[in-house]
């Protein structure tokens, strides 16, 4: 990568999962913290396309790398959160992207995180076994 190419960056989270992501114009590679991007999602299909996503919404799929450095959670958490930053350093790109963007849901946080535990309880809602006498 040459020191006088543009860089769009983008911040992505999803669970505790937090992503900062760099499109830099190329061919379409994947990189996610210094590994392939489908060997780091252990090839699975379904965290390929949601990484993939933003990009194919709108046709750039093989106009630009993207090069990720994501931490906290697992895979899935992961990918939401890559899928997001991705989105967002598309928006930095062009004003116009936006709109199929959010029509898409790429932008969006996703609020579903665990639940906290409550006290009297064994997990979040699971209740210990009731006994009459």
């Amino acid at each position: 990568m040459s020191s006088n190419s543009v860089v769009y960056w983008g911040t992505g989270r999803r669970k505790t999962s937090v992503a900062r992501v760099r499109l830099v114009p190329g061919n379409g590679t994947i990189t996610i913290n210094g590994r392939p991007g489908d060997n780091y999602l252990n090839y699975n299909p379904a965290y390929i396309a949601a990484v993939k996503a933003p990009l194919e919404t709108l046709g750039l799929g093989t106009e630009y790398d993207i090069l990720v450095n994501v931490h906290g959670g697992g895979l899935t958490g992961q990918s939401g959160a890559i899928k997001q930053g991705a989105a967002r350093a598309l928006c930095e790109l062009s004003a116009d992207n936006r709109k199929p963007l959010k029509t898409e849901g790429h932008l969006s946080r996703d609020p579903r995180a665990k639940e906290r535990r409550k006290y009297g309880l064994k997990k979040a809602r699971k209740a210990p076994q009731f006994s009459k006498r």
